[in-house]
């Protein structure tokens, strides 16, 4: 299959074969052609050459709903569910049950809980409005919207992404019950342990050509994958601790910080050049946390002091006029601006520094944006490139750009390496420690609690809005926060 737009190539040649009740992964970088094959396969896309075979007879897919009434589902990784309707009224929606035009809604409820209930999911309500749910739960909704349809194969992009770890064994419970059921799944992820619990065949694509078809999770090593993804080897991924000057000045200091019916008493500080880390699970706080410290919610007691001066309470203003930068969870829907160019969302914190006479530089401010481009070594290397066009590691990048050039002293970065590619996140990980050692005080938040480990030299084991434990990273592993996490909870 191949696809180009306005003349770039996004697929050059990819296949993919697919087998009845098989999870089969496909894997690649940012920029791969992932998104582009999926959405051919979706019926969002037609391709320019090859075709797409479906049991056994060649079809064109011209749209999306032609893909759902053949067997075909697409659940993206920016779930499409409805805020503000109902479980019942987002899995019936626009395939309503009606009668002489008016809509059947106890017999879309009562569906609605036959498949809530074949998804392991059968507590929640078909009259929930699913505004109020968390991610793990929408992305049920978005699958049970899925199985409403006669479905032969689902397609997940990223279904991980936004889940910890005991929601990530439930989402395998329910792939493995779909595909018992001998519905195929096409799993895509950047978290390579995932494939040897989930997967039974890979595929890899690499600059829009497939690099490898069909590979038996079981009989292909890690590094094999890593090396058909990239191109190259990619060790060490975490860069080796700087160690911090025992004279580093106190940055941040926060002390006894409070948001009622979220967390409670949270206290710590970071020094010149240290990387804090908020282990927990999902719903535990940690983003709340780090939006507090940044002024977006006003806290109910405790206070936050940056070089010794305390902060006013929810004050994004005087949060980032003291030298705090944050990068937020959903970067695409709170971080940038995605259909203006990279040097705008560079300069976006900065806009004053550029402005004369009411008007903005632009030159000026394509030539700083210019200047962090190739420090960040961000691809491509062009200011007037719009944000959208970009990997999610490029986007992380033009977000640690802006608060460069705002002359940041504190980053907050909440799940730095979300939809990242395991080369980009080399490259992250790398970025941060230059940051730190440069002597800018760092807090990380990620579902990953190996990146924490990997990166922080303290970190906070955090759970139900309290913080269990504060320890050296290297005084603690993996299995050891979520036991602190599990008691917590349990507490």
């Amino acid at each position: 299959m191949t696809k180009s737009f306005a003349g770039v190539r996004a697929l050059r040649g990819v296949d993919l074969e697919v087998l009845p009740g098989e999870v089969h992964c496909v894997l690649g970088q940012n920029g791969a052609g992932k998104s582009t094959l999926i959405k051919t396969l979706a019926g969002v896309h037609r391709p320019d050459e090859g075709e797409i075979a479906w049991q056994g007879e060649v079809v064109d897919i011209p749209n999306p709903e032609f893909a759902i009434e053949l067997g075909i589902a697409t659940m993206y990784q920016e779930l499409d569910v409805v805020d503000g309707l109902t479980i019942a009224e987002n899995i019936f929606l626009g395939h309503e049950i009606a009668r002489g035009g008016f809509t059947k809604r106890s017999e879309a409820a009562k569906q609605t809980r036959a498949l809530l209930g074949r998804l392991g999911h059968a507590n929640l309500s078909p009259n929930t409005e699913v505004g109020s749910l968390s991610a793990a739960n929408k992305q049920i909704v978005s699958m049970a919207r899925a199985l409403s349809h006669d479905i032969k194969l689902i397609i997940m992009d990223e279904p991980s992404a936004v889940l910890d770890s005991e929601e990530v064994k439930n989402l395998f419970h329910v792939v493995n019950e779909l595909t018992s059921a001998g519905i195929a799944v096409v799993y895509i992820t950047h978290r390579l342990e995932e494939i040897r619990q989930i997967g039974d065949r890979i595929t890899v694509l690499k600059d829009g050509r497939t690099t490898a078809v069909g590979l038996p999770v079981a009989d292909t090593p890690t590094s094999e994958l890593i090396k058909l993804m990239t191109g190259r080897d990619v060790a060490n991924v975490f860069p080796p601790a700087v160690p911090i000057p025992g004279d580093a000045p106190l940055v941040l200091e926060v002390a006894d910080l409070g948001l009622a019916g979220v967390f409670d008493d949270v206290s710590f500080t970071v020094r010149a050049g240290e990387i804090v880390g908020l282990a927990g699970l999902v719903g535990s706080g940690r983003s709340e946390i780090l939006e507090t410290v940044y002024g977006a919610r006003k806290s109910t007691a405790g206070s936050v002091r940056v070089g010794g001066k305390t902060l006013r309470r929810g004050s994004v203003v005087a949060a980032v006029g003291a030298g705090i930068g944050l990068s937020p969870e959903e970067r695409k829907s709170q971080g940038l601006v995605l259909d203006e160019p990279i040097f705008v969302n560079v300069t976006l914190s900065s806009v004053s520094r550029f402005a004369k006479a009411g008007f903005l530089d632009e030159r000026a401010e394509r030539k700083v944006a210019a200047e962090q481009i190739e420090a960040l070594e961000l691809r491509p290397a062009d200011p007037d490139r719009p944000a959208r066009t970009l990997s999610g590691g490029n986007q992380q990048k033009i977000l640690l750009a802006r608060w460069l050039v705002h002359g940041t002293r504190v980053l907050l970065l909440d799940e730095p390496t979300r939809g990242v590619d395991v080369g980009a996140r080399s490259e992250i990980y790398a970025l941060i420690r230059r940051l730190a050692a440069a002597g800018n005080a760092i807090v990380v938040v990620s579902s990953e609690i190996e990146e924490v480990l990997g990166l922080a030299d303290t970190v906070l084991v955090v759970a139900d809005g309290r913080v269990l434990t504060t320890l050296p990273a290297a005084e603690i592993d993996e299995h050891g926060v979520l036991d602190l996490v599990m008691k917590g909870t349990a507490a």
